[in-house]
Formats: structure tokens, C-alpha cells, sequence
């Protein structure tokens, strides 16, 4: 049976974490801190937390609590220490898959504004997608509906499933006109990511691609990125993720074709997945419901339609860009980039493809709409 209100159930929420306000509340206590109020003092007595990548959860925070799960609004993990959790009996959720489509969505929107820019067709290039879980075949599925050849690399995937489907990053390297990046972040063990982006993978690189990080910032060695743009090795970069985030290094900013502060996932619709799936983890561990987890969800578009007869050439092109469009962030980033941090936080989330209504499509322009998640009206 599902638990009642229970005074004892303590939650402790960062309190950016959207659509989160009032769902728990008629089961739980929750208190909402802000990333610099997670302290030991304050998390103390908290059954659960419910976090962000912005919050560390280190020994020093979590050693002589109470907390027995640990649940993240995020994709990725590195922001948990694992190890100590395991050493502690703390159990930890993240929400994979959670903003998977939005990332996607945002390499598709970059990947046409340089091809507008270039006045080159994406059509026909060959993207080399490195690390294919959620995220990676999100990308995939939009590439190919887009008529992009795609090479795939990811060798723990390849390890079980067989290398049928994959590639190895000499391949990617000699035979990608873009290469985007999707691996969580890991220094250690056989595939371990850090800097998988380097000096050697770049010095193999042979069409001059276009390169994209929007997975972690540690995934590529920044001072090897750069010299490898220098050197003519690379000619475009859309970078999401930075090393040593919020502090960005500036010349890597300034080189840049498309720059934002790390909200590649920030659509309205993955931060009400990943915090739904963060409630469904508390749920299950502490054997409760939330009734009202039902209204965790985006608000509606005041507009949702966008029509083609509107636009009188690269018409999908600019049902994308209408849906999404990274340059005006990219504009705040470079006029302050010390306010990385702050742009994160109050950034407007974008809705995703499946939010919007396409009209006037022809038949053509339909079956491609379809297949990156539009709904069209005939």
C-alpha cells in the first residue's frame, strides 16, 4: 500500500529543479535550497535529495547524514560520488535519457545554422557520432531523417553487441565532415573518456570537420581543441560543455562559431522528464505515491503552430530554427561570459519538435517533419 502523509519523510530539493513545487508536499517535508545552501548542516536529517549537476554530492556533504537516495535531474552522474555512496549504503538515481531529445534537437539546429551560414547542404555529410546510449541515438535519428550519412563509435556497446554497427575513432577521424561527442565523462577504466578528444584523436582527423561537444567539458583536452582549430584541423566548433565550467576559457569562446553555457538539455520537456523520474525513484524506494506527479509537465506553447507558407526557402530548416534557435543565448554568452552560471539558471526552456504543429507541408516536407518529431496538419 502506498504511504500516507508521513511527517518523518524528509526530501531536500535544489530549488531550480522545474515543476517540482507542490507535488511532493501533501506526502513529504520538502525544503528547496539553493547549490550553495546543499551544506552538511542543511541536508543533514533529508531522507532523499533531489539534485542537479550544479550540486556535489561529495563525501564531505553526505558523511553522518540521514540520507538514503540520492536522486538526479540529469543524464549524467559525475556530480555523485559514487564510490562513497556504495561505501555508505546510499543508494543514487540519475535520469537517463531524460533530455535526450533535446540535446538532439539542439545539434540538429546548430548543425543548420552552419550549413545557412557556409550556404553548404547537410544533406550528404557524413557525421561520426561518438557514443551512441540515449542521447547519441536521439542524434542518429534525427541525423538520418535529415538525409545525413552516420557513422556510430561506441566500443562498450560494441563490446556486447558486436562491431557490426560501429566504427572506430580512426574511421570517425578520416572519414567525418562532423563529429559530435556523446559519452558521459569517466577518467577511469579501458574507455575512459577524459580528453578522449585530444592531441592524438585530433592529429588524425583528415576533412577538416566540424566539432561538437555537448556531452562534458573534460571529454576534449581544450588546449589540444584549440590548437587543432589554429592548425586548420577543425574548422567549426558548437560547443555546449567546457572544462573547468563556469569558468570558460575565453579564447576557446572567442574561436566558437556556435557557444553556449551548457543547456543543450535544457528543454521544458527533459527538465519535466528528469524531474518526474527523479519522484518516480522516491516513489519506489520509499514505497509511496505522488498524486499529483501527473502535472509535471511543460507549460503550453502560446503558439505551436509554424507555417511553411511563411517562409519562402529552406522551409524544414526553418520549422527547426523556429522551434529552437541557440544563437540568442550564444549572444548573452560572449557579451558576459562570467554570468555562465546565472544564464543556466534562468534560461527560458525551449519546447521540443513533438510540441509544435506544422502546416502547409507538402508531402515531401511532411515525411521529413514526421521523422524528426513534429506533428503535421494536412
Amino acid at each position: 500500500m502506498p504511504r500516507q502523509k508521513d511527517k518523518e519523510m524528509k526530501i531536500v530539493a535544489d530549488n531550480t529543479v522545474p515543476y517540482l513545487k507542490g507535488i511532493a508536499e501533501p506526502i513529504a517535508d520538502v525544503t528547496y535550497l539553493t547549490s550553495k545552501e546543499f551544506t552538511p548542516e542543511q541536508i543533514h536529517n533529508a531522507d532523499a535529495l533531489i539534485v542537479r549537476s550544479i550540486d556535489k554530492c561529495t563525501r564531505e556533504l553526505l558523511e553522518g547524514s540521514q540520507v538514503k537516495l540520492i536522486t538526479s535531474a540529469t543524464i549524467g552522474f559525475d556530480h555523485i560520488d559514487t564510490q562513497y555512496c556504495e561505501e555508505a549504503g546510499i543508494t543514487w538515481k540519475n535520469s537517463p535519457g531524460c533530455n535526450a531529445v533535446s540535446v538532439a534537437q539542439y545539434i540538429l539546429a546548430g548543425l543548420i545554422i552552419l550549413s545557412l551560414v557556409r550556404k553548404e547542404k547537410l544533406q550528404g555529410k557524413t557525421i561520426g557520432i561518438i557514443g551512441v546510449g540515449h542521447v547519441g541515438k536521439e542524434v542518429q535519428k534525427l541525423c538520418t531523417a535529415f538525409g545525413l550519412n552516420v557513422l556510430l563509435n561506441d566500443p562498450p556497446r560494441a563490446e556486447i553487441e558486436g562491431q557490426k554497427e560501429f566504427v572506430s575513432l580512426d574511421t570517425i577521424a578520416e572519414q567525418a565532415d562532423i563529429i559530435t561527442f556523446h559519452t558521459p565523462l569517466t577518467k577511469t577504466g579501458r574507455y575512459a573518456t577524459f580528453h578522449l578528444a585530444g592531441k592524438d584523436f585530433f592529429s588524425k582527423l583528415k576533412k577538416n570537420p566540424w566539432f561538437i561537444n555537448a556531452s562534458r567539458g573534460a571529454v576534449h583536452d581544450t588546449e589540444a581543441l584549440l590548437q587543432a582549430y589554429q592548425t586548420g584541423k577543425i574548422s567549426e566548433m558548437i560547443i555546449d560543455c567546457w572544462e573547468n565550467e563556469p569558468t570558460i576559457n575565453l579564447e576557446l569562446l572567442s574561436h566558437t562559431t556556435i557557444a553556449t553555457p551548457h543547456i543543450a538539455g535544457f528543454s521544458a520537456d527533459g527538465k519535466a522528464n528528469g524531474t518526474r523520474m527523479c519522484l518516480e525513484h522516491i516513489e519506489s524506494f520509499f514505497h509511496l505515491r505522488f498524486d499529483k506527479i501527473k502535472n509535471v509537465v511543460p507549460p503550453a506553447l502560446e503558439n505551436p503552430i509554424i507555417d511553411l507558407d511563411k517562409f519562402t526557402e529552406n522551409r524544414i530548416e526553418q520549422a527547426v530554427l523556429k522551434s529552437f534557435n541557440p544563437l540568442y543565448v550564444d549572444k548573452m554568452l560572449r557579451e558576459n561570459p562570467t554570468k555562465f552560471e546565472w544564464y543556466r539558471n534562468n534560461y527560458q526552456h525551449p519546447r521540443e519538435f513533438s510540441a509544435y504543429t506544422i502546416i502547409h507541408a507538402t508531402m515531401e516536407e511532411a515525411q521529413v517533419l514526421q521523422q524528426l518529431g513534429f506533428n503535421v496538419q494536412f
